[in-house]
């Protein structure tokens, strides 16, 4: 999704901006679908999880607001060093027609729950850092009622994420590449080499600019708000690429996760061999940060449409 800025205003960054969303919530065979959506920003985080877990306690929620998707947020492009209220990682930006490709390894995170709903998402994405499209795949490490749960996901923003049905576990070795193929159109790539499973969807994105490349850990946003980030520990990303080459070499920014407080969320290490760095959790709870309301539409795939979070650009 877009990033936000930690001054308040979304970002078209990485990720996709705050929209409506769409709840699925898998109650025995059958598949409730809930639309919610925020006309005003609640005035405290809880009232927008209490919107979400509505729907869910008409059903069984399946971890995170029922596989709920939030949107993942864009940005614009500023110093080498930055603050966002729901990035932390490395991004490069520059002219449109630049970034082709990005890829990267990760260990999926053990995340540590406790009574409260939290949420974090790790993935690659094109686009999104000052361009209003991005092209993003990845994982999702969530908190539900004191229980983790663990998926992976596309998406194509603003349209919802999509989620994938095959298993994700802490400790997984992750892989995943956005990859351009010319006029618009993307192949999106994840893998679970621990679980022997690999889902590639081509999606056509009109108006992407290939304005930017970025690797992500990322707070989630409702509608209207970013919602409380999970305490993932340290996510390690690896063999991290732009254009076939170490994201060292395509001058990226360094992106730290604060809060609207000026708390810091999330920070990233300095890069190692120019291709590989960590994310490391600080320990603070994720403020409501105003987002723009927006009309995406749920996407579609092979997995289940995510509604309810959507991973925002910068």
């Amino acid at each position: 999704m877009f990033r936000q800025r930690s001054s308040g205003y979304s970002r078209q960054s990485r990720r996709r901006r705050a929209w409506a969303t769409v709840l699925v919530v898998l109650a025995g065979c059958a598949t409730v679908v809930l639309a919610v959506h925020f006309a005003t920003a609640p005035s405290t985080l809880q009232a927008a999880q209490a919107g979400f877990l509505d729907g869910g306690h008409s059903g069984h929620h399946d971890g995170g607001y029922g596989r709920g998707g939030y949107p993942m947020m864009p940005h614009t492009a500023e110093d080498a060093a930055e603050t966002t209220m729901n990035w932390a990682g490395y991004a490069s930006a520059g002219t449109a027609g630049t970034f082709t490709s990005v890829s990267s390894a990760w260990t999926q995170p053990t995340v540590t729950c406790s009574g409260t709903n939290t949420f974090s998402s790790f993935w690659v994405g094109l686009d999104g850092d000052g361009t209003p499209t991005v092209e993003q795949t990845g994982t999702e490490a969530d908190c539900s009622n004191g229980a983790a749960a663990y998926s992976g996901w596309y998406e194509i923003f603003p349209n919802a994420p999509v989620f994938y049905n095959e298993p994700v576990q802490p400790g997984d070795a992750m892989s995943a590449s956005v990859t351009s193929n010319g006029g618009g159109s993307f192949a999106l790539t994840l893998t679970d080499t621990t679980q022997n499973w690999t889902q590639t969807t081509n999606q056509t994105v009109n108006g992407a600019e290939l304005g930017s490349a970025e690797v992500i850990a990322e707070a989630p946003s409702s509608q209207t708000a970013v919602l409380p980030l999970s305490d993932f520990g340290t996510v390690n990303f690896t063999g991290v690429t732009v254009n076939g080459q170490p994201i060292g070499d395509a001058n990226p920014d360094s992106l730290t996760m604060v809060s609207s407080n000026g708390t810091t969320e999330a920070t990233p290490s300095a890069l190692t061999s120019q291709n590989s760095f960590s994310v490391t959790f600080d320990g603070a709870a994720a403020t409501t940060a105003p987002g723009t309301p927006g009309t995406g539409t749920p996407g579609t795939g092979t997995g289940t449409p995510g509604t309810g979070r959507h991973h925002h650009h910068h």
